[in-house]
């Protein structure tokens, strides 16, 4: 691979095998580049952009190493960048609404930046109606890929720098996983590590099996092998990453449980925290939940979305699990780690939802007591069985629903966070305020932030924290 990072020469044989074949294209992207730079007289930015869930921000953090290892400087203003990447959410309908808005704004940018491009990646570029919008409406954008081959930007980019032309690259899926590509860290001290791609589960109203594609696993070796220099790179916390990391390691050659996986993690040296999202019901097993009990790193917390209380709607909604089942789960849970913080999905007002189904819901809601919940009024997704459902709820009773539930959610999660009221809790400080910047903010290990005195010098350390008052979902505190 160093032979190949050293030359730029172009007529050299291109590597087949990965990702050799794409630190070659870096070195052609560098040298296009170089010409670029000359033409504007300095040196040219980029900005990305990220739309959706952790997964997108850990795929950002690659394109932003690729970018920084090409030769470009990162520049936080997207209309002031030479180069836009927009890496795209589709969950929800509005999202693609929201990008078309901002694209619009930066075709008038860019016909006054001769040396501007604007690429687009991310889950929305998986609907082929998307793309033949954009290609019909939006022809000034230079790249357009999807979530199976983002480890081919830098093969894409050079493509686009050398031919000059639109460059479309879209796959229907893929099994294949490109490992030990350049990514650049959003933080120093935690990281998103992504164990697993796609998703297998198809709820009813749900668009990401179709653009994420099949669930596939990361083989473990190359994920502890990942962690490992992170640590010596100075991470002490990771996020592992899957749409449901309780499935992981079924796709794998030689099977391997999520607990069994977990187990490996939590033997490295120097790593103190081990966090993951997110957890299907149908899929907790006994065997992750003794792990939790056990690990001294695995943190207090676990995000386990529910949707809905009602097994009826359950059902509809293609969850495979009943509320009788997601209710003895959170008990086993609370057996077997008593101080852990739940956090969990609900939508409100899917298709065919009576009043006695949401009185399911809040029931739940009652019965768990969660330390926070994540609401939302269903919305139709074109592509999904549940858009096209009979008895779609009217608009006004779903209102009244979710402010019923957003108000219980937040009465309930006031009260689970004032029960750790003076206690002493570690933090790994994240940031200065942003509101007080004689104050920074800590995370602790239930995933509550904790703001007290400090400064910059502290980021990326665990500090004793004495909880002096509860503000509803976050502390003020001081150190000990």
């Amino acid at each position: 691979m160093e032979a190949i990072k050293r030359t730029a020469d172009q007529e050299m044989k291109i590597p087949v095998s990965e990702p050799e074949r794409q630190y070659y294209f870096i070195e052609r992207a560098k040298v296009d580049l170089e010409r670029l730079k000359k033409e504007a007289g300095r040196p040219l930015t980029f900005c990305v952009t990220t739309f959706g869930c952790q997964m997108n921000a850990r795929d950002s953090e690659k394109l932003v190493g690729i970018l920084e290892k090409i030769g470009y400087i990162e520049e936080t203003d997207e209309e002031k960048a030479d180069f836009v990447i927009y890496n795209t959410c589709t969950v929800r309908e509005n999202a693609n609404q929201r990008v078309y808005g901002r694209l619009g704004q930066l075709g008038r940018i860019k016909k006054k930046n001769p040396h501007m491009m604007i690429a687009l990646c991310g889950c929305m570029m998986q609907e082929p109606e998307v793309v033949e919008k954009l290609k019909k409406s939006y022809g000034f954008i230079d790249l357009i890929f999807g979530t199976h081959n983002i480890y081919k930007f830098a093969e894409l980019l050079a493509t686009r720098m050398e031919s000059g032309r639109m460059v479309i690259d879209i796959w229907k899926d893929t099994d294949k996983i490109v490992e030990d590509l350049p990514s650049e860290r959003k933080y120093s001290f935690k990281s998103g590590v992504n164990i697993m791609f796609g998703c297998n589960n198809f709820c009813s109203y749900c668009i990401v099996p179709y653009v994420r594609g099949r669930e596939r696993s990361r083989d473990p070796r190359a994920i502890i092998r990942e962690i490992e220099r992170l640590v010596a790179d100075g991470v002490v916390e990771v996020m592992l990453l899957g749409q449901n990391v309780n499935s992981y390691g079924k796709t794998l050659d030689s099977p391997m449980t999520f607990a069994q996986l977990l187990r490996e993690i939590e033997k490295i040296d120097g790593l103190r925290r081990i966090r993951f999202m997110t957890s299907h019901p149908k899929d907790l097993s006994d065997e992750l939940i003794q792990v939790m009990g056990e690990s001294e790193k695995i943190c207090k917390h676990l995000h386990l979305p529910v949707q809905s209380g009602s097994s009826r709607i359950l059902e509809k909604m293609n969850r495979r699990y009943t509320k009788e089942h997601y209710l003895e789960l959170v008990e086993k849970i609370r057996a077997a780690v008593p101080d852990i913080s739940l956090t969990t999905d609900i939508i409100v007002g899917f298709p065919g939802e009576t009043e006695e189904d949401f009185q399911e819901t809040l029931d739940v809601v009652r019965k768990v007591r969660y330390d926070s919940a994540f609401t939302f009024i269903y919305s139709k997704r074109t592509g999904t069985p549940a858009a096209v459902m009979g008895n779609q709820v009217p608009e006004e009773i779903v209102k009244d629903r979710f402010n019923r539930l957003l108000s219980e959610v937040q009465q309930i999660s006031a009260e689970m966070c004032a029960v750790h009221e003076g206690t002493v809790q570690t933090a790994l400080v994240e940031s200065v305020n942003e509101h007080d910047n004689k104050l920074v903010t800590g995370r602790l290990s239930n995933n509550l932030l904790v703001h007290f005195p400090g400064d910059a010098s502290m980021i990326g350390q665990f500090i004793d924290v004495r909880l002096r008052e509860c503000r509803g979902f976050y502390y003020i505190g001081e150190q000990v």
